[in-house]
């Protein structure tokens, strides 16, 4: 039982797109992330996620409607619901979701991380 400083574990993170897990309970992890940029557009079969923006702002594209989100505001995604993050400028995101989530979903590509560095 270590308590976890996020901001110090944000200066941890290497480069846009590359989650790192930063805590794990009841089969849910917790992850970091920063990006900039639009992701790739995908869903994910089994598992609902949550994002919450810990600094900057971003929106989350969605093929009906884009909601944006700003430092302090959480959206969860449904599982099976298509979706695309998209930051004019860096965000940090912080995301709760099952262990066995893959960060493309249904999406094998160059954003594909099979295994997350742990901090």
């Amino acid at each position: 039982m270590n308590k976890v400083n996020v901001i110090e574990k944000f200066a941890q993170v290497d480069g846009y797109w590359n989650p790192a897990v930063v805590g794990a309970l009841n089969g849910q992890e917790v992850k970091i992330v920063k990006f900039k940029g639009p992701f790739t557009w995908h869903h994910h079969d089994h598992e609902d996620e949550l994002f919450y923006v810990v600094k900057g702002s971003f929106v989350m594209e969605f093929r009906d409607r884009n909601v944006e989100l700003n430092e302090g505001d959480f959206l969860i995604v449904p599982k099976g619901v298509e979706h695309r993050p998209n930051a004019s400028e860096e965000v940090w995101v912080m995301l709760f979701e099952p262990a066995s989530t893959l960060n493309t979903g249904n999406v094998i590509n160059e954003f594909t991380k099979n295994t997350l560095q742990k901090l």
